[in-house]
């Protein structure tokens, strides 16, 4: 279990989360949403060390996080899929899916790991050899998340992941995130989409300018009418 507790962490004097608390239970798919600007990936970011936190405490299986290394945090089984991808467009799918496994030294499983990966996508196996900056928007989110997958963690963050992406691409990378779940990876998910979310969670959280402001099932947050009118109106993707 992840739990966060009166986080505060402010960039430059300007308070980005204002001593938020939220849970994300083992085996759980858990979403955060919220307008741009809200706090949400700078959640993410300083669960994964990238970013400092002012106070408050990050517990994961009961342990702090708050003031340990990246690498550490990778290490206690933690991996995040980032906003806009980020895969490095001169190597290979390959090579961008090893270097999701570069802290490990299990050869046999992360070699395990890697069919697992290219089983839940298969276009992947079939580019393999192809660089991943001539991939698709679609193809390369697959990467990002098959990447983070390398590292075999308990708890996968994703920032953004049907961003900029056509609505069919988007049903089939929400398919995959269910699946994932399934197979017993935990997930913390941010998401712009917060209708795909909403229906996708377990657990909800409303993040409005660095405060929760609701939180409540997937279904409650669906159904709630402040919530209608604020994320799922027409406008809204």
């Amino acid at each position: 279990m992840l739990k966060i507790e009166n986080l505060h962490v402010a960039y430059g004097g300007i308070q980005a989360l204002r001593g938020i608390s939220m849970e994300v239970p083992d085996g759980k798919i858990v979403t955060l949403i919220g307008a741009n600007g809200a706090g949400k990936s700078t959640t993410l970011r300083t669960i994964t060390g990238l970013v400092k936190a002012a106070s408050g405490s990050i517990q994961w299986n009961g342990g702090e996080l708050l003031g340990k290394s990246i690498d550490k945090i990778i290490g206690e089984g933690i991996a995040m899929s980032p906003e806009g991808r980020r895969v490095f467009p001169d190597l290979t799918v390959l090579e961008n899916l090893k270097l999701g496994a570069y802290l490990r030294r299990d050869k046999a499983e992360t070699a395990k790991d890697l069919q697992w990966v290219y089983e839940l996508f298969p276009r992947l196996k079939e580019r393999d050899w192809q660089l991943a900056g001539t991939l698709s928007g679609g193809e390369q989110q697959m990467l990002a998340v098959g990447r983070a997958l390398m590292s075999r963690p308990q708890l996968l963050l994703m920032d953004e992941p049907s961003l900029g992406l056509a609505p069919l691409v988007v049903q089939d990378i929400f398919s995959i995130i269910r699946e994932i779940n399934r197979q017993g990876v935990t997930i913390l998910l941010i998401e712009q989409n917060a209708n795909m979310a909403l229906k996708t969670a377990d657990l909800a959280y409303v993040l409005e300018t660095g405060s929760i402001t609701m939180s409540g099932t997937g279904g409650e947050l669906l159904a709630n009418e402040k919530v209608k009118e604020a994320y799922l109106g027409k406008h809204k993707r």
